[in-house]
């Protein structure tokens, strides 16, 4: 079992490096630079690059979800450190908030199409306050110990983006790439739905990554909600800076 668990880690790395590196790509250098081309190179360029780049991006989406979930269920719950010496252990409150963890997607698709989700800001604000709320429960509810409750959410991060890479960015480049291969103008509808949802994954890939070290990451005397989420908060500030700093990269 430990053999297996270190063998899925690092499987599990790689293919999130993979992943987060072509969604980075897209984010901080493909938009910008593809919008310094003209139709002709559009035409000529996104129908040979992007198919190439999507089969990885998404295939190391789902792997790294796939071992994701593997390491849940050998180092957590098989493993025993899901709760603290003397708390109540598995029980309603711990099936329930597992069960949000796997099953919050519906609930973060419907307010992202919403009017609420237009605007990332407010968007943003009412996704910190569930994300309070839904790790206050994991704590004070369910029991979660330290590890347990910061995975959870990591869980959450991790369910979200890669239904998104399916469902949404997949999804819609599938319909944009021919459009731009016969030289059709794109529906901007499409291109907004695969722009929104990259931009949120890129938004929790900083603080997913927090969650997925968290044996390394307790403070000790620390509040540890207060912790957790100071560090995404932290991790929103950084990609927003990236962002601003993304458009004033220029060519040579």
């Amino acid at each position: 079992m430990d053999i297996l668990s270190v063998l899925l880690r690092w499987a599990h790395i790689v293919a999130a490096i993979l992943w987060i590196g072509l969604l980075f790509w897209f984010n901080w250098m493909y938009t910008p630079f593809n919008k310094t081309m003209d139709p002709d190179t559009t035409r000529k360029v996104v129908p040979e690059l992007m198919p190439r780049a999507l089969y990885f991006f998404r295939w190391g989406a789902l792997w790294t979800y796939i071992l994701g979930f593997l390491l849940l269920m050998i180092v957590f719950y098989h493993g025993g450190i899901m709760f603290d010496e003397g708390a109540p252990g598995w029980g309603l409150p711990a099936y329930v908030m597992v069960a949000v963890s796997f099953l919050i997607f519906p609930i973060y698709d419907n307010l992202a199409k919403s009017p609420l989700g237009k605007d990332i800001r407010v968007f943003g604000a009412i996704g910190f306050v569930l994300i309070a709320v839904i790790s206050y429960l994991m704590i004070h509810w369910a029991q979660f110990s330290y590890r347990a409750y910061n995975i959870h959410v990591g869980v959450m991060f991790g369910t979200i983006m890669v239904a998104n890479v399916w469902q949404h960015i997949w999804g819609s480049q599938k319909k944009l790439i021919p459009m731009i291969k016969a030289g059709n103008p794109p529906d901007m509808a499409l291109l907004g739905i695969a722009v929104q949802r990259s931009k949120h994954n890129t938004y929790l890939t900083v603080p997913l990554v927090w969650t997925m070290i968290n044996a390394h990451t307790v403070v000790p005397g620390a509040d540890s909600q207060l912790w957790l989420l100071g560090v995404i908060l932290l991790g929103w500030l950084v990609v927003s800076l990236l962002y601003r700093k993304a458009v004033n990269v220029k060519g040579m």
